[in-house]
């Protein structure tokens, strides 16, 4: 079995230099093959902490955002499993160093396999800040940030579940889609292995000022910050 990504930066040949805010970009069509096993990327993953001041390329950038959420089936299954497929999670690109991208904030829209603008300006110190002071987090190309819209999947799981310790009650859908979000986050870590690219699942951060930094609507709540860069 083969891991999709086994691209080389000289490969990139679509990658145009466009404005944050002046409408969608279009990313290159993502590689469903490559050189890598499945199991050689389960076998050599690691979290990487410290990356080589380098840039990323379009292309790796749209291999990664389909690992995280692409769209893999012509009835709109993605390539993370989702509970009802009802598909809760938004995945954004803080992009710093990337060759043919402006820095600014993204967000991934998997219908078009695009890059909608949302922020201009390079944004990952403040969002190393908001983790908590962590180099790891502006020392990638980029940040990938993964939130979740809970009542997206909570409206249809909602059975009451209850917190053995605290007593609390959610709803089940709750957990569904933090299953959901570990598992678009393996799939990144995974083909950032195949593509020779290093990333570690950050947690530690605080949710108001992460939402405040990528310009998330209300009804989402980040789950994870994963800083991508060469190693």
């Amino acid at each position: 079995m083969l891991l999709a990504g086994c691209i080389h930066p000289q490969e990139d040949i679509t990658a145009v230099t466009l404005s944050p805010l002046s409408g969608s970009i279009k990313l290159p069509e993502p590689s469903h093959d490559s050189d890598t096993s499945v199991e050689e990327a389960l076998s050599s993953r690691r979290s990487v902490r410290e990356f080589k001041d380098a840039s990323l390329t379009l292309t790796e950038i749209s291999q990664l955002l389909w690992a995280a959420q692409g769209i893999t089936d012509p009835r709109g299954f993605r390539t993370a499993p989702s509970a009802g497929a009802l598909y809760p999670l938004e995945v954004y690109v803080v992009a710093g160093n990337v060759e043919g991208l402006a820095p600014g904030v993204y967000k991934y829209r998997p219908a078009g396999h695009d890059l909608i603008p949302v922020k201009e300006g390079d944004a990952r110190d403040g969002l190393c800040k908001a983790a908590l002071g962590q180099p790891c987090v502006k020392g990638g190309a980029v940040d990938i940030v993964i939130s979740g819209v809970y009542e997206m999947t909570t409206g249809k799981y909602s059975t009451p579940e209850q917190d053995y310790r605290t007593g609390a009650s959610y709803p089940r859908g709750v957990k569904y889609v933090h299953m959901e979000a570990g598992h678009s986050a393996q799939n990144v870590c995974l083909q950032a292995e195949s593509l020779g690219l290093g990333t570690v699942t950050i947690g530690a951060f605080s949710d108001s000022e992460v939402k405040r930094i990528i310009g998330m609507p209300e009804e989402e709540r980040p789950l994870y910050i994963m800083p991508v860069g060469r190693v």
